[in-house]
C-alpha cells in the first residue's frame, strides 16, 4: 500500500493561533474534519472527541477538528462545548482540498459543495495511518480510539 503523506500546512486556530503542522512533530493526530459548527450531527462528534480526550491524550494522539466555518465561530462553539483541543478554520478549502474531502452533496434535493465527514489518523511523520470517510456519527470516535490504541 502507498503511503500518503501530508504536505504542511497553516491554518488559523482557535485560542488566537495559528497551527502549523510542521510544530506538531512529536504527537500521533487525529483530524477530523465536519460540515458545520453547531449542527447536531457535528456537535455529536465533537462531543464524543471531548470526552475520549483524556484517553486520546494518554496515548500521545493530539486532536483537531476542521470545518470552512470562520475562527469566530469556531471559538464560539468551542466555548459553548467546552473541546479541550483546538478546532481550524479552513475557511479558504487549502487542506479540505489536500485530504480530497469536499464533496457535492444532496441537501433537501439541491446538490451542495460541502465537507464530507471524514477521519484521519496521522503518525510522527505525517503518514496517513487510517482513514474514515462518510462517517457516520454513532459510534466513530470509539472506532478511532480503538484504532489509535493499536498503534
Amino acid at each position: 500500500m502507498e503511503k500518503h503523506i501530508v504536505s504542511d500546512f497553516s491554518l488559523p486556530s482557535t485560542g488566537a493561533k495559528i497551527f502549523r503542522l510542521a510544530d506538531i512533530a512529536d504527537k500521533f493526530l487525529v483530524l477530523y474534519f465536519y460540515p458545520k459548527d453547531n449542527t447536531p450531527g457535528c456537535t455529536s462528534e465533537s462531543i464524543q472527541f471531548r470526552d475520549l480526550h483524556q484517553q486520546f491524550r494518554r496515548l500521545d494522539c493530539a486532536i483537531y477538528g476542521i470545518s470552512r466555518d470562520s475562527l469566530k465561530s469556531h471559538e464560539g462553539f468551542k466555548a459553548k462545548h467546552g473541546f479541550p483541543f483546538e478546532l481550524l478554520a479552513d475557511t479558504e478549502e487549502q487542506l479540505c482540498t489536500q485530504m480530497g474531502v469536499i464533496k457535492m452533496k444532496n441537501m433537501y434535493g439541491k446538490q451542495v459543495r460541502g465537507i464530507e465527514r471524514s477521519t484521519f489518523v496521522l503518525d510522527r511523520k505525517r503518514v496517513i495511518l487510517r482513514e474514515w470517510r462518510g462517517v457516520k456519527v454513532p459510534g466513530h470516535v470509539q472506532e478511532v480510539f480503538d484504532f489509535v490504541k493499536t498503534v
